[in-house]
């Protein structure tokens, strides 16, 4: 038999090797990816971002991602959702001691957090901030 006789079947084992390999680097690129719902780009922090990062890193990292990020527990700060415009800095401090009903993301209700004073909060809301500002997010007033 020659060559040309085989290409069909060379051609169908060449795509399906193809094809597996794409499957396998999405899968690989989403589980790499899962820890975090947004890209987002670092700036140079202010000295009160830094505070604010810490206390960030402590409290809020576990649902909220690594630099706020988002996470499979929590949704992306870093999103034009809650841009000062849609999100006030008030709205951030009663987040943290109310709590918040589900209402733009599926992830369930966020309790209150009575152990993150209104200084650290404050101190979080500007690392928040400085982030969105780094990443485009910028005020846009909210118009319903």
């Amino acid at each position: 038999m020659s060559m040309v006789n085989h290409l069909p079947k060379f051609i169908v084992v060449l795509v399906l090797l193809a094809s597996g390999g794409v499957i396998a680097s999405k899968i690989t690129s989403r589980s790499a990816s899962s820890a975090t719902l947004v890209d987002v780009q670092v700036p140079l922090l202010s000295s009160k971002a830094k505070v604010g990062q810490e206390s960030f890193e402590a409290i809020c990292a576990q649902c909220h991602g690594k630099n706020a990020s988002g996470s499979e527990q929590g949704p992306p700060l870093i999103h034009d959702i809650y841009n000062p415009g849609h999100h006030s800095d008030q709205t951030f401090q009663l987040a943290a001691v109310r709590g918040v009903k589900r209402h733009h993301w599926n992830f369930g209700d966020m309790p209150p957090q009575p152990q993150v004073s209104a200084k650290k909060m404050a101190s979080i809301i500007i690392y928040v901030r400085e982030l969105q500002q780094a990443n485009g997010i910028v005020y846009r007033e909210h118009r319903m």
